[in-house]
């Protein structure tokens, strides 16, 4: 049997409806690549317009979403949970999709031109797995409140972001990693202080892990897009402020965690003029 691809791995995870076998076929895909049993990048031609998903949780607008239960009680933690768990799955398919989707700038598919080393895929394998790892652990502690990913409605505006930035490598990058994630370093400090607060160490520590490895996404997206920029002499700051004016389309929400978001390699005069104006 031949060794499948990389983009061959990536189109596997999209298809797969099941969210735990999306969740335990990449982390065994990611492994296989750090092992070096997969090499060839691949090309993917045959991408699906949405990743599968199961009957389970009903999708919705986010304005059609319930208002979050009172802090501290089960249901209102249940719910938490499982909204960030929704993230984390659209997560594990944002990071395999842009893995596929851009195959043609690997360095391996490009023999001039703008080229993608091999780093830049062991950059998002990793993300893909971290974003497993924190599913898994989600799916577990919700479990312990007899609770499964699938009981409660979710939003659908994660992929939408992806289908508005399909076309375009920088705008993804732009969007997702450099705003959308960059988002979660803003809020999950207070989750974590909230789960403190109610000797909930297990939920705590839990996201502490999510709110680190997030660091290190949000500074891929940040190092591939200056990369994008210096190759095509682009200035850093003004490309993405114009493309998250473009595809985001709406003010950048206060407060910000400038510590994490720097060592996430996000300077504050990105972004800062972004909060609040559009």
């Amino acid at each position: 049997m031949a060794t499948p691809t990389l983009c061959a791995c990536a189109i596997d995870i999209l298809r797969c409806a099941d969210p735990i076998k999306k969740a335990n076929k990449t982390r065994i895909h990611a492994q296989n690549w750090r092992d070096g049993r997969i090499t060839e990048i691949g090309t993917a031609t045959d991408m699906p317009a949405r990743p599968a998903r199961p009957d389970k949780p009903e999708l919705r607008a986010p304005q059609n979403m319930p208002r979050r239960r009172k802090a501290g009680s089960d249901k209102s933690k249940i719910a938490l949970l499982h909204a960030i768990a929704h993230i984390e799955l659209n997560a594990i398919d944002l990071a395999w999709d842009i893995m596929a989707r851009f195959s043609n700038y690997s360095d391996q598919n490009q023999e001039k031109g703008f080229a993608l080393p091999k780093a830049f895929f062991d950059d998002w394998v990793k993300v893909a797995d971290d974003e497993a790892k924190h599913f898994l652990m989600l799916v577990e502690r919700l479990n312990d409140f007899n609770a499964a990913y699938g009981d409660l409605p979710a939003h659908d505006s994660l992929w939408e972001s992806s289908e508005k930035t399909a076309h375009d490598f920088a705008a993804r990058l732009a969007i997702v990693p450099m705003v959308l994630e960059a988002r979660g370093l803003d809020v999950t400090p207070n989750m974590i202080a909230m789960m403190n607060k109610q000797n909930d160490d297990k939920t705590a520590k839990m996201l502490t892990i999510i709110h680190d490895d997030e660091i290190t996404h949000v500074r891929a997206g940040t190092c591939w897009f200056e990369s994008w920029c210096n190759y095509h002499n682009l200035d850093i700051e003004e490309h993405w402020q114009n493309l998250v004016k473009t595809y985001f389309g709406a003010a950048l929400k206060r407060p910000f965690n400038h510590p994490s978001r720097e060592e996430a390699g996000m300077i504050r005069d990105w972004y800062e003029p972004l909060a609040d104006v559009m």
